[in-house]
């Protein structure tokens, strides 16, 4: 991944973070547009770029004195991997769990 994994999660666990990375996901945007969807001060959002940058989600460019955001492809594929990674396992662990107990039953009703 293209940030470390643990400070990856870290940056979406905030609900401002993950809106900000919803909000540059599909277009790139200036800090300024960013900041005009949240209800804190440029300097709260400023910090919130930061974390997402840090954690490699985001990708800042300068254009001027602009700043403009987009989300980063790679380090979203990358977490969207991981994730279904997780699921997978889960979903094995609960199919597992299930024909153990399936199994279990029909043994026990073959032997009454």
């Amino acid at each position: 991944m293209s940030g470390d994994l643990d400070d990856v999660l870290r940056a979406i666990a905030e609900p401002r973070r993950r809106a900000i990375l919803r909000l540059v996901a599909t277009e790139e945007l200036p800090a300024g547009r960013i900041a005009e969807h949240f209800d804190v001060t440029r300097s709260a959002v400023s910090q919130h770029l930061q974390v997402l940058k840090d954690a490699g989600l985001i990708i800042e460019r300068r254009d001027g004195t602009r700043r403009i955001y987009r989300a980063s492809e790679e380090a979203l594929s990358e977490l969207r991997n991981v994730v279904e990674s997780l699921w997978q396992q889960s979903l094995m662990k609960a199919r597992d769990t299930a024909e153990g107990v399936e199994g279990r039953a029909h043994d026990e009703s073959a032997v009454g």
